[in-house]
Protein backbone atom coordinates (compact mmCIF):
# COMPACT_ATOMS: atom_id res chain seq x y z
CA UNK A 1 0.00 0.00 0.00
CA UNK A 2 1.33 3.48 -1.07
CA UNK A 3 2.48 5.74 2.07
CA UNK A 4 0.12 8.88 1.60
CA UNK A 5 2.15 10.27 4.36
CA UNK A 6 4.91 10.73 1.86
CA UNK A 7 3.59 13.80 0.42
CA UNK A 8 2.90 15.75 3.36
CA UNK A 9 4.59 19.29 4.44
CA UNK A 10 4.92 21.32 7.05
CA UNK A 11 2.02 23.92 6.94
CA UNK A 12 -1.57 23.97 6.42
CA UNK A 13 -3.02 27.63 5.80
CA UNK A 14 -6.55 27.66 7.88
CA UNK A 15 -8.68 30.38 7.70
CA UNK A 16 -6.02 32.73 7.54
CA UNK A 17 -3.33 31.36 9.25
CA UNK A 18 -0.60 28.51 8.96
CA UNK A 19 -0.83 25.99 11.25
CA UNK A 20 0.92 22.82 12.00
CA UNK A 21 -0.06 20.16 9.22
CA UNK A 22 -1.41 17.72 12.17
CA UNK A 23 -3.07 20.80 14.22
CA UNK A 24 -5.38 21.13 11.22
CA UNK A 25 -7.98 18.94 12.34
CA UNK A 26 -11.93 18.92 12.71
CA UNK A 27 -14.22 17.23 15.00
CA UNK A 28 -15.67 14.00 14.43
CA UNK A 29 -19.33 15.84 14.57
CA UNK A 30 -18.39 17.44 11.88
CA UNK A 31 -21.60 18.28 9.39
CA UNK A 32 -18.55 17.31 6.64
CA UNK A 33 -18.08 13.99 8.18
CA UNK A 34 -21.59 13.08 8.29
CA UNK A 35 -22.77 14.26 5.22
CA UNK A 36 -20.01 15.13 2.83
CA UNK A 37 -20.68 18.86 2.47
CA UNK A 38 -17.13 20.00 1.06
CA UNK A 39 -16.32 21.91 -1.84
CA UNK A 40 -12.76 21.73 -2.93
CA UNK A 41 -9.79 22.66 -6.15
CA UNK A 42 -7.09 20.83 -7.21
CA UNK A 43 -4.19 23.04 -8.61
CA UNK A 44 -0.77 22.63 -9.43
CA UNK A 45 2.11 24.31 -8.82
CA UNK A 46 5.14 23.73 -11.07
CA UNK A 47 8.57 23.92 -11.29
CA UNK A 48 9.69 26.67 -13.83
CA UNK A 49 13.03 28.10 -14.61
CA UNK A 50 12.54 31.10 -12.73
CA UNK A 51 10.74 29.36 -9.43
CA UNK A 52 7.63 27.81 -8.55
CA UNK A 53 4.69 29.03 -10.57
CA UNK A 54 0.84 28.32 -10.00
CA UNK A 55 -1.26 26.99 -12.89
CA UNK A 56 -4.66 28.61 -13.42
CA UNK A 57 -4.87 30.33 -10.04
CA UNK A 58 -7.44 32.68 -10.69
CA UNK A 59 -9.89 30.35 -12.37
CA UNK A 60 -9.35 27.05 -10.16
CA UNK A 61 -10.40 30.16 -7.01
CA UNK A 62 -13.39 31.72 -8.88
CA UNK A 63 -14.49 27.84 -9.40
CA UNK A 64 -14.18 27.11 -5.86
CA UNK A 65 -16.20 30.24 -5.08
CA UNK A 66 -18.77 29.35 -7.40
CA UNK A 67 -18.99 25.87 -6.10
CA UNK A 68 -19.44 27.65 -2.63
CA UNK A 69 -21.62 29.81 -3.76
CA UNK A 70 -24.34 27.31 -5.36
CA UNK A 71 -24.21 25.17 -2.22
CA UNK A 72 -24.71 28.04 -0.12
CA UNK A 73 -21.67 28.26 1.63
CA UNK A 74 -20.18 31.59 2.92
CA UNK A 75 -16.71 32.41 2.09
CA UNK A 76 -15.18 35.42 3.62
CA UNK A 77 -12.28 35.43 1.53
CA UNK A 78 -12.38 38.06 -1.74
CA UNK A 79 -10.67 35.97 -4.73
CA UNK A 80 -7.87 38.07 -4.36
CA UNK A 81 -7.06 36.81 -0.58
CA UNK A 82 -7.85 33.06 -1.86
CA UNK A 83 -4.80 33.63 -4.68
CA UNK A 84 -2.80 35.20 -2.09
CA UNK A 85 -3.24 32.39 0.26
CA UNK A 86 -2.57 29.87 -2.14
CA UNK A 87 1.34 31.52 -2.64
CA UNK A 88 1.62 31.70 0.74
CA UNK A 89 1.27 28.33 1.52
CA UNK A 90 3.46 27.31 -1.53
CA UNK A 91 6.22 29.79 0.49
CA UNK A 92 5.38 28.71 3.67
CA UNK A 93 6.60 25.24 3.32
CA UNK A 94 9.85 25.77 1.10
CA UNK A 95 8.35 23.80 -2.30
CA UNK A 96 9.09 24.49 -5.78
CA UNK A 97 6.16 22.07 -7.00
CA UNK A 98 3.25 20.54 -5.48
CA UNK A 99 -0.15 19.91 -5.66
CA UNK A 100 -2.95 22.48 -3.75
CA UNK A 101 -5.71 21.51 -2.30
CA UNK A 102 -8.19 24.41 -0.87
CA UNK A 103 -11.16 22.74 0.74
CA UNK A 104 -14.02 24.34 2.20
CA UNK A 105 -15.68 22.28 4.97
CA UNK A 106 -18.77 22.65 7.27
CA UNK A 107 -17.93 22.16 10.40
CA UNK A 108 -19.91 22.41 13.77
CA UNK A 109 -20.79 19.72 16.36
CA UNK A 110 -24.61 19.25 15.60
CA UNK A 111 -26.30 16.37 13.74
CA UNK A 112 -29.27 16.89 10.63
CA UNK A 113 -28.27 17.75 7.47
CA UNK A 114 -30.04 20.91 7.16
CA UNK A 115 -26.89 22.99 6.39
CA UNK A 116 -27.70 26.91 6.35
CA UNK A 117 -25.96 28.42 9.59
CA UNK A 118 -23.61 25.54 10.27
CA UNK A 119 -19.79 27.05 10.56
CA UNK A 120 -17.88 26.86 7.72
CA UNK A 121 -13.85 26.95 7.58
CA UNK A 122 -11.23 26.76 4.82
CA UNK A 123 -8.38 25.19 4.28
CA UNK A 124 -5.58 24.98 1.72
CA UNK A 125 -3.13 21.88 1.58
CA UNK A 126 0.42 21.72 0.00
CA UNK A 127 1.29 18.65 -0.86
CA UNK A 128 3.69 16.23 -2.82
CA UNK A 129 2.08 14.57 -5.43
CA UNK A 130 3.74 13.55 -8.94
CA UNK A 131 1.92 12.15 -11.98
CA UNK A 132 -1.69 11.22 -10.51
CA UNK A 133 -2.26 7.85 -13.31
CA UNK A 134 1.94 7.50 -13.09
CA UNK A 135 4.61 8.68 -15.10
CA UNK A 136 4.98 6.31 -16.91
CA UNK A 137 1.19 6.49 -18.40
CA UNK A 138 1.74 10.33 -19.04
CA UNK A 139 4.22 8.93 -22.05
CA UNK A 140 2.60 5.41 -23.12
CA UNK A 141 -0.85 5.82 -21.87
CA UNK A 142 -3.36 3.75 -20.20
CA UNK A 143 -5.77 0.82 -20.54
CA UNK A 144 -9.23 1.65 -19.47
CA UNK A 145 -12.74 0.19 -19.07
CA UNK A 146 -16.23 1.70 -19.58
CA UNK A 147 -17.65 2.08 -16.55
CA UNK A 148 -21.11 0.37 -15.12
CA UNK A 149 -21.52 3.49 -12.71
CA UNK A 150 -22.87 6.42 -14.79
CA UNK A 151 -22.45 10.29 -13.95
CA UNK A 152 -25.65 11.72 -11.93
CA UNK A 153 -28.58 13.05 -13.80
CA UNK A 154 -28.66 16.81 -14.57
CA UNK A 155 -31.06 17.55 -11.90
CA UNK A 156 -29.56 15.61 -9.02
CA UNK A 157 -25.97 17.00 -8.21
CA UNK A 158 -24.82 20.25 -9.39
CA UNK A 159 -21.62 19.60 -11.85
CA UNK A 160 -20.54 23.00 -11.97
CA UNK A 161 -19.66 22.48 -8.22
CA UNK A 162 -16.82 20.73 -7.32
CA UNK A 163 -18.56 19.29 -4.37
CA UNK A 164 -16.59 16.51 -2.25
CA UNK A 165 -20.37 14.43 -1.97
CA UNK A 166 -20.08 14.62 -5.53
CA UNK A 167 -16.82 12.28 -5.70
CA UNK A 168 -18.49 9.30 -4.14
CA UNK A 169 -19.70 8.38 -7.56
CA UNK A 170 -16.09 8.76 -8.80
CA UNK A 171 -14.55 6.42 -5.95
CA UNK A 172 -17.19 3.50 -7.16
CA UNK A 173 -16.27 3.59 -11.21
CA UNK A 174 -12.17 4.20 -9.78
CA UNK A 175 -12.65 1.32 -7.51
CA UNK A 176 -14.21 -1.39 -9.60
CA UNK A 177 -11.67 -0.16 -12.73
CA UNK A 178 -8.76 -0.58 -10.87
CA UNK A 179 -10.39 -4.28 -8.85
CA UNK A 180 -10.76 -5.58 -12.49
CA UNK A 181 -6.97 -4.60 -13.80
CA UNK A 182 -7.34 -1.08 -15.52
CA UNK A 183 -6.14 2.36 -14.50
CA UNK A 184 -9.28 4.15 -14.89
CA UNK A 185 -12.73 3.80 -15.76
CA UNK A 186 -14.52 6.06 -18.24
CA UNK A 187 -18.74 7.19 -17.48
CA UNK A 188 -21.32 7.08 -19.58
CA UNK A 189 -24.26 9.86 -18.89
CA UNK A 190 -27.53 9.78 -17.60
CA UNK A 191 -28.54 9.22 -21.32
CA UNK A 192 -25.73 6.48 -21.98
CA UNK A 193 -23.38 9.13 -23.92
CA UNK A 194 -19.73 9.19 -22.70
CA UNK A 195 -19.44 12.00 -20.29
CA UNK A 196 -15.69 11.93 -18.49
CA UNK A 197 -12.65 9.90 -16.33
CA UNK A 198 -13.82 9.61 -12.79
CA UNK A 199 -11.88 12.29 -12.06
CA UNK A 200 -10.65 13.45 -15.39
CA UNK A 201 -12.39 15.33 -18.52
CA UNK A 202 -12.19 13.11 -22.04
CA UNK A 203 -11.04 13.95 -25.50
CA UNK A 204 -11.31 11.87 -28.58
CA UNK A 205 -9.58 12.97 -31.68
CA UNK A 206 -11.35 10.81 -35.23
CA UNK A 207 -9.73 12.14 -38.42
CA UNK A 208 -7.86 15.13 -36.79
CA UNK A 209 -10.80 16.70 -35.37
CA UNK A 210 -10.86 16.98 -31.58
CA UNK A 211 -14.47 15.59 -29.65
CA UNK A 212 -15.25 16.45 -26.05
CA UNK A 213 -18.43 15.55 -24.46
CA UNK A 214 -20.57 18.88 -23.67
CA UNK A 215 -20.73 19.97 -20.01
CA UNK A 216 -24.64 19.63 -20.11
CA UNK A 217 -23.50 15.47 -20.36
CA UNK A 218 -22.81 15.93 -16.09
CA UNK A 219 -19.07 16.28 -16.25
CA UNK A 220 -16.91 18.83 -14.28
CA UNK A 221 -16.30 21.85 -16.35
CA UNK A 222 -12.26 21.28 -16.13
CA UNK A 223 -10.12 24.16 -16.59
CA UNK A 224 -7.85 21.41 -17.87
CA UNK A 225 -10.43 20.32 -20.48
CA UNK A 226 -10.63 24.85 -21.11
CA UNK A 227 -6.80 24.90 -21.54
CA UNK A 228 -6.85 22.12 -23.98
CA UNK A 229 -9.40 23.42 -26.06
CA UNK A 230 -7.51 26.66 -26.32
CA UNK A 231 -4.22 25.30 -27.32
CA UNK A 232 -5.81 23.18 -29.65
CA UNK A 233 -7.50 26.09 -31.03
CA UNK A 234 -4.26 27.90 -31.61
CA UNK A 235 -3.12 24.72 -33.27
CA UNK A 236 -5.42 24.95 -36.02
CA UNK A 237 -7.49 22.17 -34.56
CA UNK A 238 -11.21 21.58 -34.93
CA UNK A 239 -13.25 20.70 -32.08
CA UNK A 240 -17.00 19.57 -31.98
CA UNK A 241 -18.21 19.91 -28.06
CA UNK A 242 -21.31 17.40 -28.75
CA UNK A 243 -22.82 13.88 -27.55
CA UNK A 244 -21.14 10.92 -28.34
CA UNK A 245 -21.83 7.76 -28.03
CA UNK A 246 -19.78 4.72 -26.52
CA UNK A 247 -19.00 2.64 -29.24
CA UNK A 248 -16.96 6.04 -31.10
CA UNK A 249 -14.80 5.38 -28.27
CA UNK A 250 -13.52 2.19 -29.84
CA UNK A 251 -13.12 4.30 -33.07
CA UNK A 252 -10.99 7.32 -31.93
CA UNK A 253 -7.37 7.08 -33.23
CA UNK A 254 -6.31 9.05 -30.81
CA UNK A 255 -8.59 9.33 -26.63
CA UNK A 256 -7.01 11.42 -23.94
CA UNK A 257 -7.76 12.12 -20.36
CA UNK A 258 -7.56 15.79 -19.11
CA UNK A 259 -7.16 16.87 -15.52
CA UNK A 260 -5.05 19.12 -12.98
CA UNK A 261 -4.07 15.88 -11.59
CA UNK A 262 -3.73 13.30 -14.51
CA UNK A 263 -2.47 16.73 -16.83
CA UNK A 264 -2.63 15.02 -20.09
CA UNK A 265 -2.84 11.08 -20.21
CA UNK A 266 -2.75 9.08 -23.35
CA UNK A 267 -5.45 6.69 -23.28
CA UNK A 268 -4.05 3.31 -25.63
CA UNK A 269 -7.14 1.03 -25.16
CA UNK A 270 -10.81 0.89 -24.13
CA UNK A 271 -12.39 -2.31 -22.86
CA UNK A 272 -9.32 -4.17 -24.33
CA UNK A 273 -9.37 -2.84 -27.81
CA UNK A 274 -6.96 -0.90 -28.82
CA UNK A 275 -7.12 2.71 -30.17
CA UNK A 276 -5.17 3.97 -33.19
CA UNK A 277 -1.79 2.04 -32.82
CA UNK A 278 -2.38 1.14 -29.10
CA UNK A 279 0.27 4.29 -28.57
CA UNK A 280 0.05 7.89 -28.01
CA UNK A 281 -1.40 9.73 -30.89
CA UNK A 282 0.52 12.95 -32.89
CA UNK A 283 -2.45 15.07 -32.16
CA UNK A 284 -2.53 13.88 -28.06
CA UNK A 285 1.34 14.21 -28.19
CA UNK A 286 1.27 17.78 -29.50
CA UNK A 287 -1.15 18.93 -27.04
CA UNK A 288 0.51 17.48 -24.49
CA UNK A 289 3.90 18.95 -25.31
CA UNK A 290 2.50 22.46 -25.63
CA UNK A 291 0.38 22.26 -22.19
CA UNK A 292 3.52 20.58 -20.57
CA UNK A 293 5.91 23.18 -21.77
CA UNK A 294 3.44 26.35 -20.93
CA UNK A 295 3.67 24.96 -17.44
CA UNK A 296 6.86 24.36 -16.68
CA UNK A 297 7.72 27.57 -18.12
CA UNK A 298 10.00 26.24 -21.26
CA UNK A 299 8.04 28.03 -23.35
CA UNK A 300 6.29 32.08 -22.87
CA UNK A 301 2.80 31.46 -21.51
CA UNK A 302 0.68 33.81 -23.50
CA UNK A 303 -2.05 33.30 -21.82
CA UNK A 304 -1.20 34.01 -18.46
CA UNK A 305 -2.21 30.60 -16.91
CA UNK A 306 0.93 31.22 -14.03
CA UNK A 307 1.22 32.70 -10.92
CA UNK A 308 4.84 32.64 -10.10
CA UNK A 309 5.83 32.18 -6.27
CA UNK A 310 7.76 35.18 -5.43
CA UNK A 311 11.52 35.24 -6.14
CA UNK A 312 13.41 34.95 -2.55
CA UNK A 313 11.66 32.25 -1.59
CA UNK A 314 13.65 28.83 -0.66
CA UNK A 315 12.78 26.30 -2.61
CA UNK A 316 12.89 22.75 -3.85
CA UNK A 317 10.52 19.73 -3.06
Amino acid sequence: MTDRSAGRTAKIWRDGELVAWEDATIHVMSHVVHYGSSVFEGIRCYETPSGGAIFRLRDHMRRLQDSCKIYRMPLKWSLEDLMQAAVDTVSANDVRACYLRPVVVRTGEQMGFYPIGVPVEMFIIAYNWGAYLGHEALANGVDVSVSSWRRAAPDTFPTLAKAGGNYLNSQLSKAQARLDGYAEGIMLDSFGFVAEGSGENLFLIRDEVLYTSPVAAGILHGITRDSVIQIARDLGVEIREQNIPREMLYIADELFFSGTAAELTPIRSVDRIEIGEGKPGPLTAAIQERFMSIAKGRIADPYGWLTPVPSGVSVGV
